[in-house]
């Protein structure tokens, strides 16, 4: 019991624990304002090769050699948007997890939002298009089911006999 209960234990930890870095240790700057600079500039950074990962978390070469040219960068002085500049200049609007606004992106940004009006408008209008149909079509009772349907409801009043 107890054996189930510690590894029950290191099982929540890892799960609580964040996700490990890909940064190895001969990457680390030895600024610490430069590297927490490097830092969020990497979880902007797509890795070229994972694409769906910053080159933060990325174990793949690409990704390191994306972070070290990035600390290269800042340790020669470029502000952070000189380097995402460079990395954009290098690999296109793709480096950027988050692309910038512009009009070559500019479907990327304004298509998700058009596409969910676009449905929100016609499921509405379905919607409204049934509920008038349906307030339409009712159907009349014919001479002979009128009449059964008062029978029914008149044997139905009757008092049950004992």
């Amino acid at each position: 019991m107890r054996r189930v209960l510690s590894a029950l234990a290191f099982a929540l930890l890892l799960l609580a624990a964040p996700a490990a870095q890909a940064v190895q240790p001969d990457e680390v700057m030895s600024d610490a304002a430069k590297e927490q600079r490097a830092r969020a500039l990497s979880r902007e950074l797509r890795c070229m090769v994972c694409q769906n990962q910053s080159i933060d978390d990325s174990d793949a070469p690409l990704a390191r050699d994306l972070r070290l040219l990035v600390r290269e960068r800042l340790a020669a002085g470029d502000s952070d948007n000189q380097v995402l500049d460079f990395l954009v200049a290098r690999y296109g609007q793709f480096v950027l997890l988050k692309p910038r606004f512009e009009r070559q992106t500019l479907l990327l940004w304004l298509l998700p939002p058009v596409l969910l009006l676009g449905g929100g408008l016609a499921l509405w209008w379905q919607v409204r298009r049934r509920s008038q149909r349906g307030a339409e079509v009712t159907p009349k009772l014919t001479a002979e089911e009128e009449a059964r349907l008062a029978a029914l409801m008149a044997a139905e009043q009757q008092p049950p006999a004992s």
